[in-house]
């Protein structure tokens, strides 16, 4: 059931990402004049859909993107330059255009994007982007100010181990044995009161005492829903590796953990929450934006070695790219998997502020049909009117974006090569917790 939730929360909250980042055209768009005929979440066919005013908003069947038409986004031929090389280009662009004319209301040519100003079609533009920036840092603020990230372990339970795992092994086997902390019946949200006999008020008490005691059967008293709980105990000699001083595992020369023979019971503490600073949450949040930055500008390579696992068969790389469906999966490991509400709600906040994040950097590529690309067209055109005001010349035409439309098209068709390629590697070889 906490896995389905941690699935269920980061989609609607994708959907809800989506949605807000088409509000952040709509906004500016209808505040500048311009006609706004659809506002869509999704694509595909339309499942549901409501005209209010002028523009129609609905929701479609494949929820991953969205749009708003803006009605006139290409200039009508009579307002650019003629193709200086009739083609097969050139009729594409042409065909765009047409398109985009025929949105057109007779009387409304003033109301049609490609007459708005340079800066003004660089807000409308942006204004998606900036709304998935605002909305990260927002989720960003929640989680870490208002709730807290771990800090300090308590005595209070947060994971009864199922089994005692093998070192190394990522997952339970039917071979393994319980946990003593399993068998002795103890749950998470148990706070330890005392072990053997000794007063447990930090987990480093708990740790100690469980190291201390040699009787094979140690009672355990820990607070449950109020009432003081007697349980019994029997902790395992077994093989665990030797931590440093920074937490991590000691290796010897070969890589392997260094390991030594601990008394085990099988239980993890949950983490006090540490509400941080808004100077972090700043901090937090431009880390995100240049880490996803980097992970962009590196996509290619990322792909290529993608494609390599899926046909050696290797391991994929933890911080790699993902899919939705690899999203989801990492979703729903950290509900099932995670020591408490609190540190689920953190977990799942940053996730969903990681992929707003992530909308926003990869929409800013200068690429049609992304973002990016027609921020570029806007700013290319207002630089040539620039330069034409200062050297005293005519105001040039409006930028005909629609030229670079079998681009667009060749991008898009990459694009979704590249989501087929995501699903297949989530489904296949998928990034996990466990």
């Amino acid at each position: 059931m906490d896995y389905l939730l941690g699935v269920v929360v980061v989609v609607v909250g994708l959907l809800v990402s989506i949605a807000l980042h088409e509000v952040g055209h709509l906004v500016p768009a209808k505040r500048f004049g311009v006609r706004v005929s659809q506002y869509m979440v999704g694509f595909g066919p339309t499942l549901w859909s409501r005209t209010r005013g002028e523009t129609e908003y609905g929701l479609k069947a494949i929820p991953l993107g969205g749009y708003v038409r803006l009605v006139g986004m290409f200039p009508p031929d009579h307002a650019v330059a003629p193709a200086r090389r009739p083609g097969r280009v050139a009729e594409i662009a042409s065909a765009a255009r047409a398109a985009s004319a025929e949105e057109i209301r007779p009387g409304e040519d003033h109301r049609a994007f490609y007459r708005l100003s340079a800066p003004r079609k660089v807000v409308v533009m942006l204004g998606g982007p900036a709304m998935n920036l605002v909305l990260a840092f927002v989720l960003v603020l929640v989680a870490l100010v208002g709730v807290g990230v771990p800090g300090a372990p308590t005595t209070t339970v947060g994971v009864v181990g199922e089994c005692v795992p093998t070192v190394g092994a990522a997952q339970c086997t039917p071979g393994d044995p319980a946990t003593p902390a399993a068998e002795a019946g103890l749950l998470p949200g148990d706070r330890v009161v005392s072990y053997g006999g000794a007063a447990t008020e930090t987990w480093d008490d708990v740790q100690t005492a469980i190291r201390g005691t040699d009787a094979a059967a140690v009672p355990m008293v820990v607070e449950r829903a109020g009432d003081l709980v007697t349980l019994t105990v029997r902790p395992v000699l077994a093989e665990r590796p030797v931590l440093g001083e920074d937490g991590a595992w000691v290796l010897d020369e070969a890589g392997e953990p260094v390991t030594e023979p601990t008394r085990f019971v099988g239980l993890t503490p949950t983490a006090a929450l540490e509400r941080q600073s808004v100077g972090e949450a700043v901090a937090f949040t431009a880390t995100a934006v240049a880490g996803t930055a980097a992970v962009i500008v590196t996509l290619p390579v990322q792909l290529v070695e993608l494609v390599r696992v899926l046909v050696t068969g290797g391991e994929r790389d933890v911080t790699g790219v993902l899919g939705p469906v690899g999203v989801g999966r990492i979703a729903g490991e950290v509900a099932a998997e995670s020591p408490g509400p609190a540190q689920t709600a953190v977990t799942l906040l940053l996730l969903l502020a990681s992929l707003n994040v992530a909308l926003c950097v990869f929409n800013l590529l200068p690429l049609l049909p992304l973002d990016g690309g027609h921020v570029a067209g806007a700013v290319w055109e207002g630089a040539r009117r620039q330069v034409a005001r200062l050297r005293g010349r005519p105001r040039p035409a409006p930028a005909d974006v629609a030229r670079m439309m079998p681009f667009a098209y060749g991008v898009f068709v990459v694009l979704i090569a590249m989501g087929v390629l995501l699903l297949v590697a989530d489904l296949v070889r998928p990034v996990t917790l466990l």
